[in-house]
């Protein structure tokens, strides 16, 4: 089992590295007045990384307002 671990770790690293090589070319974000110019392969990674702590706020947000409402449903 732990190979197959490490086999499908390796594969994804492979791909991410593939991903970078091929996707070198510079590209121009901009975002209310806001503009920036970099690898497209950066812009994916910090795009994901954003999307990443966004997303994990929202569901732990959530995840929250429903205990919270479960709580007081129960007081009642």
């Amino acid at each position: 089992m732990r190979s197959v671990h490490i086999g499908v770790i390796v594969a994804f690293v492979a791909v991410i590295v593939i991903f970078a090589f091929q996707n070198l070319e510079s590209v121009t974000m901009s975002f209310l007045g806001f503009r920036i110019s970099a690898p497209l392969a950066v812009v994916s990674v910090v795009l994901y990384l954003l999307g990443m702590a966004t997303g994990g706020s929202v569901w732990a947000l959530m995840r929250w307002a429903w205990q919270g409402r479960k709580e007081t449903s129960g007081l009642t």
